[in-house]
């Protein structure tokens, strides 16, 4: 009795080892190539539990998992020369996939490390050779953009041969080394002088075209001002003496006495002037009552509020006696 149980324990035991032997699983993110005496025989790319045959230690199905995502590539502190000596510092990415299994095996392996060993070495070819074909503002300007299609088209067909698909190339950073960026800092700040120096110039002569508009308008604006004040003042001018003109046809004598006034006062208004003149002098007719032809007939037609004007006239008279003194 014993003996059976043993025996069935046994098959038991052998039955659950052939089927852990026979039993695969295939994770998510994962791929599996089931090769059987070194041949493949098939590529499990959906997760989930699979069946190889057993006893894989003596050349039955083996099963070697690889990567069925995306994996990325780096490339750091590359220094690169572009058309003209310069050079850069350049980091770059790739980002590719395992997508072809079957072929991936064949060529590396299956070593991941290895494939990416010769990726490596033909990215880094691929990216000196394009920045290699530019000069030196095309490293830095919207041709970056370009520069990763080329590179991505060179490494392409390696990569298709290892079973990888390229899905995309990357350029991160594109610096100066130190002694170029001086030189680069050198010749951009003497272009943006120049650049200023031309914008001040462009200044200076709109100012000078403005400043000139506008003289020439000031002028023109001051020329019409003073030609409608001289017509202003001509027109009042003959307008005043069409008025004295009428004045001294109404009553000549009215119009004598009253020029004789104004003359008085403009002559007399500042209290400084010293005026030598004989008592008899025409000009100071109208300050003597018993004076020349035609005073008594003026002194009638003064109102009474002029006439109190007239008597001051002795002093002038009187203040003329002292004329002949100098004349000694």
């Amino acid at each position: 009795m014993s003996s059976r149980v043993y025996a069935l324990l046994a098959v038991v035991l052998a039955a659950l080892f052939v089927l852990y032997n026979s039993v695969f699983i295939v994770r998510e993110g994962n791929q599996a190539v089931v090769t059987r005496f070194g041949q493949i025989q098939r590529v499990v790319t959906e997760p989930g539990l699979n069946f190889k045959l057993p006893f894989s230690f003596a050349g039955a199905d083996n099963i070697q998992v690889l990567p069925n995502r995306l994996l990325r590539l780096d490339l750091d502190n590359m220094r690169v020369q572009v058309s003209g000596g310069a050079f850069y510092i350049v980091d770059a990415f790739l980002v590719y996939r395992i997508n072809n299994a079957a072929r991936f095996r064949q060529a590396v392996s299956g070593s991941v490390d290895q494939a990416e060993q010769r990726l490596r070495n033909r990215f880094d070819a691929a990216v000196r050779r394009v920045y290699g074909l530019r000069n030196f503002e095309s490293a830095l300007s919207e041709e970056r953009s370009q520069m990763m299609v080329e590179v991505r088209d060179q490494i392409r067909p390696d990569a298709t041969q290892l079973g990888i698909d390229l899905v995309d190339v990357r350029i991160r950073r594109t610096d100066l080394t130190d002694d170029v960026s001086q030189q680069t800092y050198a010749r951009m700040r003497a272009e943006r002088l120049a650049e200023a120096e031309r914008v001040r110039a462009r200044g200076r002569v709109s100012a000078r075209e403005i400043r000139a508009a506008t003289d020439r308008s000031v002028s023109e604006t001051v020329a019409g001002a003073r030609r409608d004040a001289e017509v202003l003042q001509g027109e009042g001018e003959a307008e005043r003496s069409s008025i004295f003109a009428n004045a001294y046809q109404r009553d000549p004598e009215f119009f004598q006495f009253y020029r004789a006034m104004q003359a008085y006062r403009t002559a007399l208004e500042n209290g400084g002037t010293t005026m030598l003149l004989r008592p008899d002098s025409e000009f100071f007719r109208y300050f003597d009552n018993a004076g020349g032809p035609g005073t008594g007939a003026v002194a009638n037609r003064v109102p009474p509020a002029v006439a109190p004007s007239a008597a001051p006239a002795a002093p002038p008279a009187a203040a003329a006696e002292p004329a002949p003194a100098p004349a000694n």
